[in-house]
């Protein structure tokens, strides 16, 4: 005699309830089944797959409420296309409260900006700034590359505010002659 495990439902004497109710699945999926799905098919667009879901979820919670079943069949028809709808309906509110699902395949082709034409630019302008007389160059930088206003750069090189401009101004325009030369 081999070892028996002694389920809940044998404990308590629903073993023969129990299987009355797997065999009331079973007779409900071959009377309902069919009509069932073309009626999910039909709630879910002609989705198969969720379908199936929704005919195996509606079976179930039959099974779940057997005992508060009314078994009179066009009752039976009636619960089981409703809650077969309920099912449907709890289906969409759910997937409209997630974000969709995106495939990974077209994020795989999506161009990712490559840094190398701002590299390239930056070495342009720090050779054409190379080119500059010393205070021109410290007048652009205190100006644009530090952001400091016409004032702040005067306080800073030790000059007037006029100077500050008359050098951004020149050192501007060598700079685009340059840039121009270079392409």
């Amino acid at each position: 005699m081999g070892r028996h495990r002694v389920t809940r439902a044998e404990s308590t004497g629903t073993a023969e309830v129990s299987g009355r109710d797997d065999d009331l699945v079973r007779a409900l999926y071959r009377e309902y089944g069919g009509a069932l799905f073309g009626h999910a098919c039909k709630l879910t667009g002609n989705d198969r797959q969720w379908a199936e879901d929704v005919v195996q979820e509606t079976l179930f919670r039959a099974w779940r409420n057997a005992e508060k079943l009314d078994r009179e069949p066009g009752l039976m028809r009636a619960w089981l296309f409703t809650v077969a709808r309920r099912i449907v309906i709890d289906g969409r509110r759910s997937r409209s409260a997630r974000p969709h699902e995106v495939d990974a395949s077209p994020l795989e082709s999506v161009p990712v900006p490559d840094s190398a034409d701002a590299t390239l630019s930056a070495l342009v302008i720090t050779e054409a700034l190379q080119q500059l007389s010393e205070e021109h160059r410290e007048a652009i930088t205190q100006t644009y590359l530090r952001d400091r206003t016409i004032n702040e750069a005067a306080a800073v090189l030790g000059v007037p505010p006029g100077t500050v401009k008359s050098r951004v101004y020149y050192a501007l325009r060598a700079l685009r002659r340059s840039l121009q030369d270079r392409g």
